[in-house]
This record gives C-alpha cells, sequence and structure tokens, in this order.
C-alpha cells in the first residue's frame, strides 16, 4: 500500500491546463478534454447519475451513508452534480461519501476558471473551492453541507490508493464513477488489477457506470466480478457500460499481517460515551454525532480544563525533506483542521479575534538543508506554505526579524476552550461536566459508565480520550504514555509587543494578544509533576522570546516576572510522538496471535487482531492536539461506524494503539 518513508517531499503535479475556443478545458498531455463540448452536465448525469441508478437507490437505500467512488476527479463536475442531485431529495435521506482520486489535480484557479461555467452549480462550486486543498500528496478529507457530505479526495495515483483500499478486506462502496480519460490515452487508469480492487471494494449488489464501451474493459470487468451490459451513449457516442457486481470477487493476498484489522465485524452504534471534554474528546463527540450517534461526554471536571486549558493555542505543523509517518500525518491533519476552524469562524460558531485568528504563522527555520531543500518543494504550494526571508518575514509578523522562515497563511491561534465549547454545542451531544472520577465497565449491551452515585450512562461504545490518566482504566495500564509539564506565561500586551501581526513560532511561540494578553509558551519539562507556577519558567519563556526577537530584549528583560500570570498543563504524548487513535487491542489474546514475532520479527501471521469489544482510544496529541484531534476524530468517527477512512492504511496503523504490542513483540521486549 501507499507507503512513503524516508522518500524525498514532494508536492503532486497538478494538472496542464489548455483551454479551448468555447472555454473547455483540455488535457494535452493526454490528447483529451474534461467534459462535453456538446453538454457536459447532461453527459454526466447521463453516463453517472442515471447509469448507477441515481437517485432513485438513494430513496430506497437501507444504509445511513451511501458510498461513491470516482477514478479521475477532473474538474469536480461529476462530484457537483451528484451533490446538487442528492440535495434535492426530501429528508430523511442517507449521508454522502465520495471518494474521488485525481493523480494531477487541477489548480485552484483553473478548477475556478473550469467550473465558473456552470452557474447553476455556483453556489457547490463556491463551497467546494473554500475547502480545495493545496497539491499536498495524500488523502484530503473535506466536510461539506455541515458534515452531511463528505469528499475524499486523493492526490495519488489510482493504482496505488485503490490497492491501499482494497488491502483493508471491506467493501466499502455503493457505486463507481470509472472516469479517467479514455482507455486509449490513460491506460494506467484501466488496468485489469485496478478493477479488480475496484471490484473488492464494492458491496454485493454495487454497480458501476463509464462512458467508455472498449470491450476490454467490459470483459476485464465482467472478470473482476461485474455483470456487464451496454447502454446508450450520450451524444454523439453510441454506446456506455454499466453492472452490478453480483459475483463475490477473489479474495487478493495480504502482503503484511493485517493485526489493524478487527477480527469482529463491528455494527454501526446508535450510542457512544466519550470520557474527557478536551480537544480529543469533544473532535470525536461531534464527529459522532453529526453522523447520527448519541453521544455522552463525561469530564471529571470542567470543559478544556485540563490539557486543553491554555488560554492561546497555535494551529502547527511540521515541514521536512522526507516523507515519514510523523511529517505526512502533521501535513494532513494540518490541512483538515485549518479548513474545520475556518468554517467554525464562517458560519458565526467562533468569533475573532475573541475565539481566535487564522492570521497565518511564522516559523523559524532551524535546519538549513531542509530551508535549502523546501524553498523549491513549496514552490507551487503559497496556499500550504513558503520559504521567506527576513525582510518578509518582518513585514509579515510585524516584528523586526533577524532571520526568515515557513509562513503559513492557514495557521493562527485559537482558544482550546471556546473550541470545545462550540463543539458540545452539536446536536445529539449530552455533557455531563463535573462527574467526578469515571470507570467504564462491560455492561449487557456495550458500556457503562460508573461514577461515585452509580451509572452515569450506558451506550454502544465507549471512547477513552482522557490523556494519561487513560492507563488508569482497564485494559490499558500497559500504555506507554508520557507526562509532560508545561507552564505559559501570560504578559500584558503593550509597545513594542503590540506591533505582531501573527503567530510566531520560534523555541516557543507568541499569538497577537487576547483580551490584552500574550500567551507565551511554554516549557517542556518530563517527569516534572510540579503543579505550581514557577518565577524561572516565567523567566525562560522571555530569555527564549528575546533571543528570537533581539528589539525586545531590553522590555522583555525588565518585566517582573513575580507580576506575571500563568497556567501550568501535562501534555500526554507517546515515545514516537503520534497520538493514539484507534481500537483498544484484547492485550493478552492479542499477544498470543502475534507470539511468533517474538522469534521471527518478519513472520506472515495472517490473522486480524484481538480487540476490545467496542471500546477505542484518542490520546497522546501532545503539543499539537490543535491540529491533530480534528482529523483523529474523524478517523476514529470512521473505525467505529465501518466507514471509509480518512487516512492510508500505513498511517492508520501508524496511529494504532496495538502498534506498541507490535513493536514490543518484535523486539523481544514482551
Amino acid at each position: 500500500w501507499m507507503k512513503r518513508e524516508n522518500t524525498p517531499w514532494r508536492a503532486a503535479t497538478t494538472a496542464r491546463v489548455e483551454w479551448l475556443d468555447d472555454n473547455t478545458p483540455s488535457a494535452p498531455d493526454y490528447a483529451d478534454i474534461y467534459y462535453s463540448r456538446e453538454d457536459g452536465q447532461a453527459e454526466s448525469r447521463h453516463v453517472f447519475l442515471d447509469g448507477n441508478g441515481l437517485p432513485e437507490r438513494w430513496r430506497q437505500h437501507q444504509r445511513s451513508t451511501f458510498v461513491i467512488a470516482e477514478t479521475g476527479f477532473g474538474t469536480g463536475l461529476n462530484f457537483l452534480l451528484t451533490w446538487q442531485s442528492w440535495q434535492a431529495l426530501p429528508l430523511p435521506r442517507p449521508r454522502l461519501h465520495y471518494l474521488a482520486i485525481e493523480k494531477h489535480p487541477l489548480s485552484r484557479g483553473d478548477l475556478a476558471r473550469a467550473l465558473a461555467g456552470w452557474p447553476q452549480l455556483q453556489v457547490l462550486a463556491n463551497s467546494l473551492l473554500a475547502v480545495y486543498p493545496p497539491a499536498v500528496k495524500g488523502q484530503h478529507r473535506l466536510l461539506l453541507d455541515d458534515g452531511q457530505v463528505m469528499l475524499d479526495l486523493y492526490l495519488e495515483d489510482a493504482n496505488d490508493v485503490l490497492a491501499d483500499l482494497a488491502s483493508r478486506a471491506t467493501a466499502y462502496v455503493d457505486a463507481w464513477y470509472l472516469d479517467g480519460f479514455a482507455p486509449a490515452r490513460n491506460a494506467d487508469l484501466w488496468q485489469a488489477g485496478l478493477l479488480k480492487s475496484v471490484a473488492q471494494m464494492t458491496r454485493p449488489g454495487g454497480s458501476v457506470a463509464t462512458f467508455t464501451a472498449a470491450g476490454q474493459i467490459r470483459r476485464d470487468l465482467q472478470s473482476a466480478g461485474f455483470t456487464m451490459e451496454k447502454f446508450p451513449g450520450f451524444g454523439r457516442k453510441r454506446e456506455s457500460l454499466r453492472g452490478r457486481l453480483e459475483r463475490t470477487p477473489e479474495p487478493l493476498g495480504a502482503t503484511h499481517n493485517p493485526w489493524d484489522l478487527d477480527k469482529r465485524d463491528n455494527a454501526m452504534p446508535d450510542s457512544a460515551i466519550v470520557l474527557g471534554a478536551g480537544l480529543a474528546g469533544c473532535h470525536i463527540a461531534a464527529a459522532l454525532a453529526r453522523r447520527g450517534v448519541t453521544v455522552s461526554l463525561l469530564d471529571q471536571g470542567e470543559v478544556a480544563g485540563a490539557a486543553s486549558g491554555n488560554a492561546q493555542g497555535v494551529l502547527y505543523t511540521r515541514l521536512s525533506r522526507k516523507h515519514s509517518a510523523l511529517v505526512d500525518f502533521a501535513l494532513q491533519s494540518f490541512i483538515f483542521a485549518s479548513n474545520s476552524y475556518q468554517s467554525l469562524f464562517d458560519r458565526g460558531v467562533l468569533s475573532s479575534p475573541t475565539d481566535g485568528d487564522l492570521c497565518g504563522s511564522l516559523s523559524r527555520a532551524t535546519d538549513e538543508r531542509d530551508l535549502e531543500f523546501l524553498i523549491t518543494a513549496l514552490a507551487d504550494l503559497p496556499e500550504l506554505a513558503r520559504v521567506v526571508d527576513a525582510a518578509t518575514a518582518s513585514a509579515l509578523t510585524g516584528l523586526n526579524l533577524p532571520a526568515g522562515g515557513y509562513w503559513f497563511p492557514g495557521s493562527g491561534w485559537l482558544s482550546p476552550a471556546a473550541i470545545c465549547r462550540a463543539l458540545v454545542a452539536t446536536p445529539g451531544i449530552t455533557l455531563l461536566a463535573g462527574s467526578g472520577p469515571v470507570q467504564l465497565q462491560p455492561g449487557d449491551r456495550g458500556w457503562l459508565a460508573h461514577g461515585a452515585s452509580g451509572v452515569l450512562a450506558s451506550a454502544d461504545c465507549a471512547i477513552i480520550a482522557t490523556g494519561v490518566a487513560a492507563t488508569e482504566h482497564q485494559h490499558l495500564d500497559w500504555l506507554p504514555l508520557r507526562r509532560i509539564r508545561g507552564q505559559t506565561t501570560h504578559l500584558p500586551t503593550r509597545s513594542p509587543l503590540n506591533t505582531l501581526r501573527s503567530v510566531f513560532c520560534h523555541e516557543g511561540y507568541i499569538a497577537p494578544a487576547r483580551q490584552g494578553d500574550h500567551c507565551l509558551g511554554a516549557t517542556f519539562d518530563l517527569n516534572d509533576e510540579e503543579t505550581g507556577l514557577r518565577l524561572a519558567d516565567h523567566r525562560y519563556n522571555l530569555d527564549t522570546l528575546a533571543a528570537a526577537v533581539p528589539d525586545w530584549r531590553e522590555e522583555l528583560s525588565a518585566v517582573d516576572c513575580s507580576d506575571l500570570e500563568g497556567r501550568v498543563g501535562f501534555r500526554c504524548a507517546s515515545p514516537d510522538y503520534l497520538p493514539l487513535v484507534g481500537p483498544v487491542p484484547a492485550r493478552e489474546q492479542f499477544l498470543q496471535t502475534f507470539a511468533g514475532l517474538r522469534n521471527n520479527a518478519r513472520q506472515r501471521i495472517n490473522s486480524r487482531g484481538d480487540y476490545v469489544p467496542g471500546l477505542y482510544l484518542n490520546t497522546a496529541h501532545g503539543s499539537r492536539g490543535l491540529t491533530s484531534t480534528p482529523l483523529a476524530g474523524e478517523l476514529l468517527a470512521g473505525l467505529i461506524c465501518g466507514e471509509p477512512l480518512p487516512l492510508p492504511r500505513s498511517l492508520c496503523r501508524a496511529l494504532a494503539p496495538a502498534r506498541f504490542l507490535i513493536r514490543d513483540l518484535s523486539r523481544g521486549r514482551i
């Protein structure tokens, strides 16, 4: 499956588009056009919606979500027409989940120009353009229509994507749009192996439709398991193809130990318990509630009262010359989080500048080799980041900086508590704050949350999002969680600090003032349990800032630390600094199943993992919880509800709590 560990980091190559006399976009590299010059909308509706029996099938659909997958996203016309048709359905209707693959995405400018020719789609097109991702390789989850429409846009080679999806051995897809350029001009999108992966991912009775009537494509789809038929083509094209999956495809051979897949098939839950009302807990609660799951959100204290309680947090990511799980997850989660928070501001759920401001951020460069490499690598990604010199950095931040760095226009600062309160207001969530210590116990049907006064909540499944306190629960005392003390400093704004216009990240960070105070931070102390404020830590935060902004050195050195307020919090981190997001392994059974790895770490054990039924974990987001928790919530909700997931399988495995059992077995530690 898709795995790029230690390969050079590159952006996706955007499409080369030429515009014909009638403003139709064409792809000269494939000698083909993106849609019919006769009537692109009518062609799409006829071939793909009518060819798959839509929207009639939506009216009869029994599941909560209808999944469509498309090879060749192109201008997004098929997606927008599908969304428009779905919107016209009366309620209740299934949620729409659309998977689209595009190796060479259109630039935002070309996409806007292509869609400008469809005024009846302009409202939907503008919504798509608002969240359209930069050309960063990987999978991008876009939430539209208040989260009732999910678009997973894969900027990848379709063969890699479909092999990755098929490796999960789960049939997700109800209908396929096979819409690459013509087979004679883009053979890679019509390989027999790719079409086998299509069949692997299709639910029994699921459908496929395509504009082509090529005999080899028809035979390959039949060989994969579809019953195919010709139907009238559009315009001057005589015939197209459509079909149904009526034969179970032959299973694909596994290439890796499937320890990350659950032996049990879990049903979509009606209800969930979430322990912990910080960023991790609130994001997963909201993600489940959007899917119609009733959520009981419990916290022994108040909302955002622990590690999520700082006055200001920074939306942050990392850049590197090479791909790694840490870098790839950081970038995918940053892009998703930036869109998610911008949506909250756009809808008036968050208010700027009280609750935050996506004013951009500058990160000081610390590695000259990375900087030199990324000047070129980021050249076509100004929406994500760009390398700037000292003069530009100073102009962007309002500071006089001695060096440049990386400018992130979609970044900024936020109040974690304001975000948590906004998420808790999602319909379907019941908050039980101040509940005191809570223990989870299996019930006759699912899980029970027990407090001092008895049972506080019951539900089909339970999610633990309580930071390092997760180890206090049964089944979780083995988790290798680290507790890291951090102290922030609240510095009243005044000249020259009030010139700051954006977030500035150095060894610490500073953001424009919120309610008259800048939040400086933060110290990073492992195995330090001191809960009180320390003057020495205030001084450390001030001196670190002074070293990064020499013009402020005199002003900051004169500050009396005894007059300063601040906050002490405890981050929860893992040994590899990736969060733990996924089902809780049934440790003893899991170790027995994969015991052979003790003697041979490369041994093939073709067995799925043993997991505690209905119990999940979402923790160890460290100092980047603002960035990582929105996408982690989507990932966990997808796992719980049996949906296509928002990350490739390699990253899901990199986040799975069971990874530590596999590593320790492979290294002979347990």
